[in-house]
């Protein structure tokens, strides 16, 4: 509210709950905006770089869809970096001074568009996070480093179509459980995915310090619910997966669907191709973690980059959120989770890193994962154990035809989740 008139202003209209939402006035200039971008973005012709505000409208920098590509081909007149220039226009806030929107014009050699609206744009929250996601919708953007996640359905192609849509719902359905247990622990992840056809890519839209590690309790959670969704089915409806949590650059876009954008983005780069190679490779049943530093929030409220190996720890040791969240009617009394070669004896006590080579000979690095959950009668080891891994003891390389001759011992191990699991109630029915 305004100090000295006690009303609220102009983009903000009260609510019983003491929240606020858009005025009527700044939804009509919100509904311009959106039917002005549309027609200048041109069935996907031209998309949008940034924005200014000013007091009759908006200027807007529309470029061709290949112009970015064709300006980061080549460095700037003074030598510069166009593509890291490019990056950092992209990347956050898309909303600059109107200095800076006429130097970014100039240095692009574009001219900036003016989008008139019926009064000026309130500079509310509310008002201009909702103009933010708009130029967004009809733009691209660069996010430097953020956690995703990729499942993927072993021998999917092997499946009657029937069953397929089975397996793919049904791990859908273990992201929307899982999604739904944490939200009632306080964790609320605004996680969104897009398929690959046989699995699902998954990322937190959240960029906070916080959103890779809840990102990763939620794998965590997916892979659990999973598992006991399979135990307790029959025939082919539940799939048998295989996932990486990876953290890296990527590129968010939303594509044209007939004459508009599509609400849902779409993300690639550095950490899908890094996270498609990874799990190209792994087994049934595997769950791998990159190679890769993100930042998290440590208790005291401190933000650090961590290095894989630490991070894993850092959300291990936080695994008490989970604490009494119900799968298939018991309540976990605990998790922990570890990378292989952690807790081995003698002088090898790091986690042990695995070489992993795509069938271009291109190599990357990931860990094997290891998960354990405790109930108050029983426990659940998932994952595969390192026993059950074939790789070179000097090179810790992963063979690239690993998952052809998969060991003997792994059989065993499923053979022994999948009557442990046989022990828990056979409730597949709606989640808390």
């Amino acid at each position: 509210m305004d100090e000295q008139s006690g009303k609220h202003r102009e983009g903000e209209a009260p609510r019983k709950d003491g929240a606020t939402v858009i005025s009527l006035v700044q939804r009509g200039n919100l509904k311009s905006l959106e039917s002005t971008l549309r027609k200048q973005w041109r069935l996907g012709q031209n998309i949008v770089l940034c924005w200014s505000a000013d007091e009759r409208g908006l200027l807007v920098l529309f470029v061709p869809h290949y112009f970015l590509g064709n300006y980061c081909a080549h460095p700037g007149d003074d030598g510069s970096d166009n593509e890291h220039f490019v990056r950092e226009l992209i990347s956050g806030s898309r909303r600059k001074s109107r200095e800076d929107l006429f130097a970014i014009a100039a240095r692009l050699d574009v001219a900036p568009s003016f989008i008139k609206l019926e009064t000026a744009l309130a500079e509310e929250p509310a008002v201009q996070g909702a103009v933010e996601q708009l130029i967004k919708r009809y733009g691209i953007s660069y996010v430097d480093c953020r956690g995703v996640l990729l499942f993927d359905i072993a021998e999917f192609s092997l499946f009657t179509p029937f069953e397929q849509a089975s397996q793919l719902n049904s791990l859908s359905y273990s992201m929307n459980s899982a999604y739904n247990k944490l939200q009632g622990k306080g964790v609320d992840i605004n996680f969104a995915r897009t398929t690959t056809g046989d699995g699902y890519y998954v990322w937190n839209r959240d960029n906070s310090p916080t959103a890779n590690q809840d990102l990763f309790t939620f794998l965590l959670l997916v892979v659990a619910d999973n598992a006991v969704a399979r135990a307790a089915s029959r025939g082919n409806t539940v799939p048998v997966i295989r996932c990486a949590y990876h953290a890296g650059s990527h590129y968010e876009l939303y594509q044209a669907e007939g004459v508009n954008p599509t609400v849902f983005s779409y993300i690639v780069g550095d950490v899908t191709i890094d996270l498609a190679r990874m799990v190209d490779l792994a087994r049934p049943h595997q769950v791998l973690v990159g190679n890769f530093s993100a930042q998290v929030r440590r208790d005291d409220g401190s933000v650090e980059s961590m290095r894989a190996p630490a991070f894993v720890k850092h959300c291990s040791r936080a695994l008490g959120t989970v604490e009494g969240i119900q799968l298939s009617g018991k309540s976990i009394v605990s998790m922990r989770c570890g990378l292989t070669g952690e807790n081995e004896v003698g002088e090898r006590r790091a986690a042990r890193r695995f070489r992993v080579i795509d069938k271009h000979g291109l190599s990357r690095t990931a860990y094997n994962l290891e998960l354990d959950i405790e109930f108050a009668d029983g426990a659940l080891k998932l994952g595969l154990e390192g026993a059950n891994l074939d790789f070179d003891e000097e090179a810790d390389d992963m063979a690239p035809d690993a998952r052809q001759q998969p060991a003997a011992s792994i059989d065993k191990s499923i053979e022994d989740l999948a009557s442990l699991l046989r022990n828990l109630p056979r409730d597949r029915g709606p989640k808390e």
